[in-house]
Order: structure tokens, then C-alpha cells, then sequence
């Protein structure tokens, strides 16, 4: 069997490109019916984010199956082929398994670590299978991919550290507060920074949202989003009384929180710290605000500082994830090569054995009193009664595996003989996969025939 993908992402094609290649859910099953009703395809899955479109095929031959998934694509999506291959990318082979690895790790990703990944490759795969575009192969392949993604994830903290800018202001109020339940957020300017970076704060524990803008309209439109308050702009001073968390994104030229206004909000806070995060450019807020007590300012630069520092540290992790991938890839090539034709002949000729063996031993408990060249006559009748039978079917296995479509036959006296029946899985093996493509075939041809002019058509 080949293993091939197909794909763009982030990295090869810009978001307009993205847009066009990309499969609903809603549309995951015509797709898939479509892709695998080629001969060349045998197994499919189609993973389509918001960063990438990758299509993982099993084929019998690598170069039609690389020609079936691009003429897919290209139809599927009405696109020029020649136009579209500038933005893909095609790997094979065990490299396949590599990239599919490190995708579930998140490593490919555009955030390093971010855990949504997981989640999406898992429902394509859930896609294909619900759909029977999946076999032994896909169904070995895709569920171990998701035990690396979590060994990846709990055995490194390639996770855990802030890699936005919403995420480390996140991470440094962790810092001033010992815990940020019960916090309330005043937000200065509806900017879509300052929205995401409320979102994470309410996500950690804020509770109350207060929303100030010049433009009073924006302001209850953005406090309603976390069932929050907006205040009028007039007030803003007096209300930062009550808040815990300023955020301040604004398109002010200068600034729009100073040392003496802050001076006023600290009366009567009895040491109560009010910690500024400043996303604007320019800043909105004035440093010497920060030589207040109880009083901290972060602005974007420090975030950054932030974000670089914990970047540093997903790539150190990174590179312990990717020891664990290859772990893994060394275990599915073993398994893989397991489908090969001589640990197949072999295993079969050891279940055959096994059970010369046991019935052998029942017969002669049975039989008892026999001389030791009796026994001997006996043994040799029973070896040869299984290696007669066995001879003929491995014989032809051998030089049907020679052939380009060999794992198939392969596949099929595994699935008949049940050398895997403890991989389990709730999928149709191959061979039943095959068969029931094939019936569909028959029918299709016999449906054209049925509408055809009786002239051959």
C-alpha cells in the first residue's frame, strides 16, 4: 500500500487561495463518495481548517494516486489544475506519517502548541469513517495519531505558555493577581484587541465587563458580547474606581490615561492593585503611571517580551515532541511492514500450526497406547495434510504480492485468515470495503446501461 497526501496551508497559499479549496462538513460525504469512487483511491480522509486543506489517500500506485487526488481537487472545486499545484504540496510514503504526526502535535501549526488542531483532524477522520472511505490502514493510522497528539501533550509542556498577545497579558495579570475570579475588566476603545483580550480574561475568571468608548453605540455593542456594562466616556475615571483590569487599545495620538488621574482612581483603593495593559500604538497609557503603588503597566512591547520568551520555550519543547513522533512513526512502519507478504505466509503457517498442534494433542489423548513410531506416522500425516493445503494459497499470495495492487491480496488473506482481530476497530476491513466498491461499480455500470439509447451509449 502507498500512503499520499495532497495539501496547502498557511504556509504554501495565501488566505484567498485557502478559501477556494476548502470542505465543509456538510459537504464531507459527497466529497468523500466522489474521491474514493476513483480506483486509484482505496482509503481517504479530507482535513479542511481555516490554514489548510490536506487530503490523505491510500493508493496502489503513488503517481495515480498523487494524479486522482489533484484531479479531484481541481474539479471538485472547478480550479485550473496547473494553476492550483503552484500552492500544494504532495508527500508519500512514510513521510505521510511524519506529517500527520506533527499536525496533530501541533508543529505545523501557525501557533506552535495551540490544542484545536486535535479536535479538527479527528472529526475529518470521523467523516471519512462514518462515510466508509476508511479501511484497516486509515483506521490504524489516523487513531494512533491521536494517542501522539495527546502523548505529546501531556508529556511536554509544548502548551502551556502564552504565545498571543491576549494570551501573555493573560499570563502577566496572573502575575499581579493571585487569581483573576471575581475580577472586573474596563475596557477603553472597542477595538478588536481589546475584545480579545477581555474574551481570555473572562475565560480565566473575570466576571464583570465595563466598556468605554467615545462612541457610546460601539461601547454596548462590545459590553454586550459578555453580557457586560458600557459607561459613558465622561465617567471613565470614576468608574475605573471599581475595576481590577484596564485595557486600553484607542486610536488617540496621545495619551488617554495619565499619572494624576490615576493618582485619584488609588484614593481610597487601600492598596488594591489596578493593573494597565496597553495594546495601543502609540500608547495610550503614560509610563509615570507606572511609578504609582499598588499601580502596574504593561504595554505591548512587554507583551511581546512575553510572547518571544514563551515562543523559546514551545521550541524547546518542540524538540522533545518530536522524539515522541518518531517513536511513533517506528511503530505504525512496524505494523505497516506486518501487511507484508512474508510476515503474512509466515503467520498464517504459525495459526495453522498452532492448531495442527492442539488438535493433535486432543486425537491423541483420545487414542492412547501408541507406539513411539505410531506417534511418529501420525505427526508426520498431520504436517503434511497442512502444508499440502497450505502450499498452493501462499504460493500464489507470494506472486500476487509482486504486483502493484499485491497488499491488496495481501490485506485480503489477512482479513480471511483473522491475523488482526486483535487490532479490533469499528470500520469495514478492506477486502469488505473493495467488495462493496465493487458492487457499487456494477451497479453503476448497470444503471448506465439502463438509461443508454440502445446504441451501445
Amino acid at each position: 500500500m502507498h500512503l499520499v497526501l495532497v495539501g496547502l496551508s498557511h504556509k504554501t497559499a495565501p488566505i484567498e487561495m485557502r478559501e477556494k479549496l476548502t470542505f465543509p462538513a456538510a459537504r464531507q460525504a459527497e466529497a468523500l463518495s466522489l474521491l474514493t469512487g476513483d480506483a486509484a483511491i482505496a482509503e481517504a480522509v479530507i482535513l479542511s481548517t481555516c490554514n489548510r486543506t490536506e487530503v490523505y489517500a491510500l493508493s496502489s500506485d503513488v503517481d495515480r494516486g498523487v494524479d486522482a487526488v489533484l484531479g479531484f481537487l481541481a474539479d471538485y472545486h472547478d480550479l485550473d489544475r496547473h494553476d492550483l499545484v503552484r500552492y500544494l504540496y504532495i508527500v508519500k510514503g512514510e513521510a505521510v506519517v511524519r506529517h500527520l504526526f506533527r499536525v496533530v502535535s501541533s508543529l505545523d501549526s501557525m501557533v506552535i502548541g495551540e490544542a484545536q488542531i486535535l479536535g479538527q483532524v479527528k472529526e475529518a477522520y470521523e467523516h471519512a469513517f462514518e462515510n466508509g472511505a476508511t479501511g484497516r490502514a486509515f483506521n490504524r493510522l489516523f487513531r494512533q495519531s491521536f494517542e501522539v497528539g495527546k502523548r505529546v501533550r501531556t508529556e511536554t509542556a509544548i502548551g502551556e505558555n502564552a504565545v498571543s498577545i491576549s494570551y501573555a497579558a493573560v499570563e502577566l495579570a496572573k502575575k499581579v493577581f493571585d487569581s483573576l475570579e471575581g475580577r472586573t475588566v474596563l475596557i477603553i476603545g472597542a477595538g478588536k484587541m481589546s475584545e480579545l483580550t477581555a474574551k481570555h480574561l473572562v475565560c480565566n475568571g473575570a466576571v464583570d465587563v465595563l466598556v468605554a468608548n467615545r462612541t457610546y453605540e460601539r461601547a454596548v455593542e462590545l459590553a454586550e458580547r459578555f453580557s457586560g456594562r458600557a459607561i459613558e466616556y465622561g465617567s471613565l475615571f470614576e468608574r475605573m474606581h471599581d475595576a481590577d483590569i484596564v485595557i486600553s487599545s484607542t486610536a488617540a495620538q496621545d495619551f488617554v490615561v495619565r499619572k494624576p488621574d490615576v493618582a485619584e482612581v488609588m484614593k481610597g483603593r487601600r492598596g488594591r492593585p489596578l493593573f494597565f495593559i496597553d495594546i495601543a500604538v502609540p500608547r495610550d497609557i503614560d509610563p509615570a503611571v507606572n511609578d504609582l503603588s499598588d499601580v502596574y503597566v504593561y504595554d505591548i512591547d512587554d507583551l511581546n517580551g512575553v510572547v518571544e520568551s514563551n515562543l523559546e520555550e514551545r521550541m524547546r519543547e518542540a524538540e522533545r515532541a518530536e522524539a515522541i513522533i518518531e517513536e511513533e512513526i517506528s511503530e505504525f512502519l512496524r505494523w505497516q511492514e506486518s501487511l507484508e507478504v512474508v510476515p503474512t505466509v509466515a503467520a498464517i503457517r504459525a495459526k495453522a500450526e498452532a492448531i495442527r498442534q492442539a488438535e493433535l494433542e486432543r486425537a491423541l489423548k483420545r487414542l492412547g497406547g501408541l507406539s513411539e513410531k505410531e506417534l511418529a506416522t501420525i505427526d508426520a500425516l498431520t504436517c503434511a495434510i497442512v502444508n499440502k493445503m497450505l502450499h498452493g494459497p501462499t504460493a500464489r499470495l507470494k506472486a500476487a504480492a509482486e504486483e502493484a495492487d499485491g497488499y491488496l491480496v495481501v490485506e485480503a488473506a489477512r482479513e480471511l485468515y483473522g491475523l488482526d482481530e486483535a487490532e479490533g476497530g469499528r470500520g469495514p476491513g478492506l477486502l469488505r470495503t473493495l467488495l462493496n466498491r465493487k458492487a457499487r461499480e456494477m451497479h453503476d455500470t448497470h444503471a448506465a446501461n439502463e438509461t443508454g439509447d440502445g446504441l451501445g451509449c
